[in-house]
């Protein structure tokens, strides 16, 4: 069965069994809010507003990243890497500090995971990791530390065509750089080639001459040691075509192709499908823990391998198991591939707030269709928001949004809403909590909501204060908002009345 999981990476291969997987291709997102606005714009025609972060600790040097380059150095040696890496890794994350702090962020994000997808790979396995050259020279030292740098193979230039307009200091960019390593000595390869166009471009590009022989056959005059030269056939060299290098000529995708998805940075099936084919065999499992738009995972069915898909946030993993698995490959969910680590019942959100709070509040936010914000914080404020459009407004308007999964939700926490909204741009603002709140608060909560008001747009007015319950939530209720996720709501939210959704 293939998977396709929600949820961070880290945590979800943590709970995988060693050497299960035959194959890694990684392309960590370098810039999450343009990742997020392409999505959030094929959907509504809008971009979200510039002040919206979308979630992607990676590059944030807050007190989990810190914790996590503390204990680094021990990590790796459980990891059973020698104690000068460890110690190299120390010296080089401290030298980093204080001239790229944000670097360092990315950078020990990238080990913690790094370290797992070593442990879930098996022996004769590969992990290709895509990356631009804004910090491929830190990843390639980072891969040599995990991997080991006896396990290098190549770094393959992938050159796309385009331009830009003239620069005055510096070429343009027309490539990325991904890194193989193999996590042993006899990793699975299968000897690439490439077709000849013609007789012209062989003999071109090996800079020899045609010959005839006796018998008509097209030869040429090769090197064959010792000082000999021996007859190489023409027809048999088309017939086995030309070995692919490290330079890769594969043209990126156009907007108006069938398989572009939105994501601004979306990747080609070809070149996925290269990487497959090289480094794995029908039949083997295929895993990309940062899968986006799920380029992959359709690479990975197409010839015939399971593939495990995980991506953080909860748009991309509904479009793709929506559009790139359903519509596009014909895929059934529960019979072709599951869907994990999204909760269905109440029991299994309370079982996400329990392992993970931060991830409870994310996975709340982005269910009632709203974006999460980048800074985490324990004292509330702004868990995410959810973007609508109003007639004559040029940009989006939003509903703060802030979650509480504990069981009880004091009213100074829709006070202290209260207070957010009223000096934010935010037109509406929402709670969500885990369960309904008892009778008796519920009439307090919901006065103290009522006093706040209501926006009236085309007729039908909106409370501005607005609450949900998870379980209100599992059951399809969503706050009232005018145009969301490019819907119109159109059921009229009458004044007084309990905010529950529509």
């Amino acid at each position: 069965m293939n998977h396709l999981y929600y949820g961070d990476c880290f945590t979800i291969m943590q709970e995988w069994p060693n050497a299960c997987v035959d194959l890694v291709y990684l392309d960590p997102p370098f810039n999450t809010n343009r990742q997020y606005n392409s999505i959030y714009k094929d959907e509504t025609g809008r971009p979200l507003p510039d002040q919206i972060d979308a979630f992607c600790d990676m590059w944030e040097l807050d007190a989990e990243r810190e914790r996590a380059i503390r204990t680094m150095p021990v990590l790796m040696r459980e990891s059973g890497l020698d104690d000068s890496v460890a110690e190299l890794w120390r010296l080089w994350m401290q030298a980093l500090r204080g001239t790229q702090p944000r670097l360092l962020a990315y950078l020990s994000y990238m080990a913690q995971r790094l370290l797992i997808m070593k442990r879930v790979l098996k022996p004769t396995g590969s992990i290709y990791y895509h990356c631009d050259p804004t910090a491929s020279h830190y990843i390639k030292a980072l891969m040599d530390a995990v991997f080991g740098h006896a396990n290098f193979r190549n770094e393959i230039v992938w050159h796309y065509s385009g331009w830009n307009a003239r620069l005055n200091s510096s070429f343009n960019s027309r490539h990325d750089t991904l890194f193989l390593y193999t996590n042993g000595k006899y990793p699975v390869f299968n000897s690439y080639a490439e077709p000849w166009a013609d007789e012209a471009e062989y003999l071109a590009v090996r800079k020899q001459k045609r010959h005839v022989g006796e018998d008509g056959r097209a030869f040429v005059l090769s090197d064959g040691g010792g000082g000999k030269r021996v007859r190489r056939y023409l027809d048999e060299a088309m017939k086995y075509g030309k070995p692919a290098s490290d330079v890769w000529d594969i043209g990126k995708i156009n907007n108006s192709a069938r398989e572009y998805m939105g994501y601004a940075t979306q990747k080609p099936v070809a070149l996925l499908e290269r990487i497959i084919k090289a480094s794995s065999n029908p039949g083997d499992v295929v895993l990309d823990p940062f899968c986006g738009c799920a380029t992959t995972l359709e690479a990975a069915h197409r010839l015939d391998r399971r593939w495990i898909g995980i991506d953080i946030a909860i748009h991309a993993v509904k479009r793709v198991a929506r559009i790139r698995l359903q519509e596009r490959l014909g895929l059934l969910e529960d019979k072709d591939f599951m869907v994990e680590g999204v909760p269905r019942t109440i029991e299994g959100a309370q079982d996400l707030w329990e392992r993970d709070k931060y991830h409870f509040q994310k996975w709340a936010v982005e269910q009632v269709d709203g974006f999460v914000t980048t800074k985490r914080s324990a004292d509330g404020g702004v868990d995410g928001r959810v973007y609508f459009a109003v007639p004559h407004a040029q940009e989006l308007q939003s509903m703060v949004i802030e979650v509480k999964g504990g069981a009880n939700v004091p009213i100074t926490a829709l006070r202290a809403l209260k207070g957010v909204l009223d000096h934010d741009t935010a037109l509406l603002a929402g709670l969500i909590t885990m369960r309904p709140v008892k009778e008796t608060q519920a009439r307090n909560f919901n006065r103290f909501m009522a006093e706040a008001g209501t926006l009236e747009i085309l007729g039908i007015e909106y409370p501005r204060m607005q609450m949900l319950s998870v379980e209100e939530i599992l059951e399809g209720k969503r706050f009232a908002t005018p145009t969301i996720m490019g819907k119109q709501v159109v059921k009229p939210v009458l004044p007084g009345t309990p905010a529950v959704g529509v």
